[in-house]
């Protein structure tokens, strides 16, 4: 009798805790709060409480609603980020929190299709054919577990494919100023490239460009197996911030299906002032040159999501253009690219406006995976390119003026001697495509003519 009700009292006990637990549970009534305070970017909302990332719905003047994201809280008020235009924003507007965050659309359907970072259709081919939504924001695969880069991936650039040999599933930066061929570049890239999929995202660059690089740089042929998230200039700084992680996010979902990708993002730099922008009005201090620590942390967040899956998983090969302001590289997001990526390609303006195209600058550029995917011939062939190259170049206002002494130095004369074809090997145009065989096979020929 007593073990019945010791029992009996056991199973009061844990019903209460059960009861306890399911209360505790309970998700909190939505609130509605006001919007109290305007400051350039940033709204300040009390009465209600949503967590940091979610979306907040603002009334307007007109009867509609701005959407909103939390960005950050104060005591007891919430800063909100506007995703569009905040005409018609009133004091003491009603503010509805959602408690839901951005999710991306994906699925094979995208391909061929232009869409914006909210993930709506801009190219007015009707609804997105969507197999399903990914987070915005989702964890690095664990570095221990991810396939090593081994192969290498043509994209049909001879200076890439011969020189700074990209490996499937790396990193790469491209550096230079501003008109100097970066988005002509890329969109050789994505037309030539051996990647099953191309993944395009057009982060805070001027509206015109976005058309001009559907149709001069990817064509027809390009967007054929290519997604483009476009989020320009004009957009709110959270807009473009999410840009970049839209499209990552696509590039992640055909990674999964076990297909090579090629991630393009246009601009790094772009990415990191919309960042700068939202820190800052948030009250975060600025550290580096006017950009937040948040800055720094965001952009190894954005870099590691890119490379090669686990497993049966395919690979995204990226490349992140880095706008060198005044062709400074000591700019700290240059230097903070070049510390967390795999290799960079610099272009230089003096190659561009002396009519060299592309207007790579072999001596700056680096690949670093480059030992890991060539063979011994090929990195020796590299090296005496390098050699001849950085020869001719010391010692190139001497030849100009004619006091260099022909038989000085044997190197010298080679680099003299081979000089027209070296920059022939390094030019191609951009209607053109050279694939890595034939890249090797020109290599190889240069060399080895003594003509």
């Amino acid at each position: 009798m007593i073990a019945l009700e010791l029992q009996r009292k056991q199973q009061y006990l844990d019903k209460l805790e059960r009861q306890k637990k399911a209360l505790k549970y309970i998700p909190e009534p939505v609130k509605q709060g006001v919007l109290t305070r305007v400051v350039g970017l940033t709204l300040e909302a009390e009465g209600c409480h949503a967590p940091i990332g979610s979306f907040c719905h603002v009334e307007t003047i007109n009867g509609g609603e701005l959407e909103c994201e939390v960005v950050g809280f104060s005591e007891n008020k919430l800063l909100l980020m506007p995703t569009g235009d905040m005409q018609g924003i009133r004091p003491n507007a009603a503010v509805r929190p959602v408690n839901e965050q951005f999710q991306v659309p994906v699925g094979f359907g995208l391909l061929g299709r232009v869409i914006d970072a909210s993930g709506r259709s801009l190219d007015g081919l009707g609804p997105l054919d969507i197999s399903g939504y990914r987070p915005l924001i989702s964890e690095p695969i664990n570095p221990l577990l991810r396939n090593t880069i081994d192969e290498p991936l043509d994209v049909g650039v001879k200076a890439i494919n011969a020189m700074l040999t990209v490996g499937r599933g790396q990193r790469m930066g491209l550096f230079a100023g501003s008109g100097v061929g970066k988005s002509m570049l890329l969109g050789m890239m994505t037309r030539f490239t051996e990647a099953e999929i191309i993944v395009v995202g057009l982060v805070g660059e001027r509206g015109r460009e976005v058309k001009e690089f559907i149709e001069q740089s990817l064509g027809a042929e390009g967007m054929a197996r290519a997604v483009v998230v476009a989020a320009p200039a004009d957009q709110p700084p959270l807009i473009r911030l999410r840009g970049a992680w839209v499209a990552t996010s696509i590039a992640e979902y055909f990674r999964d299906q076990g297909l090579k990708v090629l991630l393009l993002i246009d601009s790094l730099t772009r990415f990191a002032q919309a960042q700068r922008e939202i820190a800052l009005a948030v009250g975060e201090p600025p550290a580096t040159k006017g950009y937040p620590p948040s800055v720094f942390a965001k952009l190894p967040q954005l870099v590691e999501r890119a490379g090669n899956g686990s497993g049966s998983q395919g690979s995204i090969t990226a490349f992140y253009t880095v706008l060198a302001e005044g062709d400074d590289q000591s700019d700290p997001i240059v230097d903070s690219a070049r510390a967390i990526l795999d290799g960079h390609v610099v272009l230089s303006r003096e190659l561009a406006d002396s009519g060299h195209y592309p207007a790579i600058d072999i001596e700056q550029s680096i690949s670093r995976a480059f030992t890991q995917i060539t063979d011994a011939g090929h990195q020796k062939m590299v090296q005496q390119l390098k050699q001849l190259y950085s020869s001719y170049q010391r010692n190139r206002d001497l030849i100009n003026i004619g006091a260099y002494q022909p038989g000085a130095d044997a190197l010298v004369d080679t680099a003299m001697q081979k000089w027209p074809q070296i920059l022939e090997f390094l030019q191609q145009p951009f209607t053109t495509s050279v694939d890595f065989k034939s890249s090797m096979a020109q290599l190889e020929l240069l060399l080895n003519d003594q003509a």
